[in-house]
């Protein structure tokens, strides 16, 4: 497939895998570039030196085009962006932050870069800021997100309406028909999170991806909205938030409550009770852990089958 994504960023298919926390590690990212996507390191979770080290690694496993998220609000942002250029990445996804701050600097050192949106109004301030490219949210993704919960199918076509740049789809898609139905929308590629979480390459715990397959609808909420809103997995901590609430929690009560390195505590080490387990609604379609190389020839059927499926359909 030939269209603006796979042009941009010089890949087979116009899939993209999110660059998300304690889960898109060099085996994560290596292997979605070698299956012909546009595989992501997730720096949010990483010290620098650890993303230099991921970096390297990926290097070494694969010759294909790959990239790294950058989450905007890190605090070490500077260092991060100096590895990047320091070890020649050229794509950078950046994220929770205001694209006009480093996306000049990327771009003078021949970096594509794109920025993700949770709406119209972010969309347009990113093309403004000279980004190549946007990924456009819905609320539906797992993970901190949108405060205003625009579905992917309003979104898409709203950003697709307004925009000269090319918009990826991301937010609830892990099938190929989803594929479709959001390049049917207008948009030009997708990026997929969840769904890459339960492969074999994610570097997230084998209980925690466990606990995605065995998610049903309604599995997942969207919480947490004075601090930054992030949709989880409902377990035991999820539940203290929610009581919390009842009680008439402060933000500082929140925060309190929150501490520090729960996502670690519950998507890399397993803790599935006090941990923070950030996964999308549609972990509720996922039903089982396989190899990234299967999931992208599964996903490429399926949109085929769906294609096909909608090639007979006439309303004339």
């Amino acid at each position: 497939m030939t269209n603006p994504i796979t042009q941009l960023f010089k890949i087979k298919y116009p899939i993209i895998q999110g660059g998300m926390i304690w889960a898109s590690g060099h085996k994560l990212a290596s292997a979605v570039s070698n299956a012909g996507g546009l595989g992501l390191l997730g720096a949010g979770s990483m010290y620098p030196e650890v993303l230099s080290t991921h970096i390297k690694k990926c290097k070494q496993a694969t010759t294909k085009p790959f990239g790294v998220n950058v989450p905007m609000l890190y605090p070490d942002l500077q260092q991060i962006l100096d590895i990047i250029v320091a070890e020649e990445v050229k794509i950078v996804f950046t994220s929770a932050g205001n694209p006009k701050t480093y996306t000049a600097f990327l771009k003078s050192h021949g970096i594509t870069v794109v920025h993700v949106v949770s709406s119209l109004k972010f969309a347009l301030k990113a093309q403004e800021a000279g980004v190549d490219a946007v990924v456009a949210e819905g609320f539906e993704a797992g993970g901190h997100n949108g405060r205003d919960e625009t579905t992917t199918m309003v979104l898409i076509p709203s950003v697709v309406n307004k925009l000269d740049i090319p918009v990826i789809a991301a937010g609830g898609i892990a099938t190929g028909s989803q594929i479709l139905a959001a390049m049917s929308l207008g948009a030009a590629g997708v990026q997929i999170g969840s769904r890459f979480v339960a492969t074999e390459e994610a570097s997230s715990h084998l209980a925690f991806k466990e606990q995605i397959v065995a998610a049903q609808e309604g599995s997942t909420q969207l919480t947490l909205k004075e601090l930054a809103p992030v949709r989880l997995l409902k377990n035991k901590f999820f539940e203290a938030i929610q009581q919390a609430y009842a009680n008439g929690a402060t933000k500082e009560d929140l925060v309190q409550l929150l501490g520090r390195a729960r996502a670690k505590k519950g998507m890399f080490l397993g803790d599935l009770e006090e941990g923070e387990l950030e996964i999308g609604q549609v972990a509720g379609l996922i039903d089982d852990i396989t190899p990234v190389a299967d999931l992208m020839k599964r996903l490429l059927s399926e949109f085929n089958q769906a294609k096909t499926r909608m090639g007979k359909l006439d309303f004339s």
